[in-house]
């Protein structure tokens, strides 16, 4: 069974950072291409960052270039996102999906989703 567990997020004042972490079980991480992916209430998903399979080339949205970066450790199948110099505009609710690394992926295989709040 394909499960995709979150953990890291947390309360943080502007400017501050957090490590996300993505524990993969079902399958190899570095099989497949992975994104993380933030929602806030009543917008859609929106891709945040992603890594393909393999060799694991990385890709980050412009909104968060230069602040976040994603990484994978396959010895311990899991995927973290690191946020640095976070804004409130990054609060949402964080998830780690797996399927595409440029684009939201469907549904079928995300994790619960981890809350990153960023308010003084």
């Amino acid at each position: 069974e394909v499960q995709l567990v979150e953990s890291g997020g947390g309360m943080v004042q502007p400017g501050g950072s957090l490590r996300l972490s993505c524990e993969a079980s079902g399958f190899r991480l570095s099989q497949y291409a992975m994104s993380w992916v933030r929602q806030t209430p009543g917008k859609r998903p929106e891709w945040v960052s992603g890594i393909n399979s393999g060799a694991g080339a990385t890709y980050t949205a412009d909104s968060v270039k230069g602040r976040f970066t994603i990484s994978r450790d396959n010895a311990k199948n899991t995927l973290y996102l690191q946020m640095n110099s976070l804004k409130p505009e990054d609060t949402a609710l964080y998830y780690c999906a797996r399927g595409f690394a440029r684009l939201v992926p469907p549904r079928d295989y995300w994790g619960q989703g981890t809350q990153v709040t960023v308010s003084s």
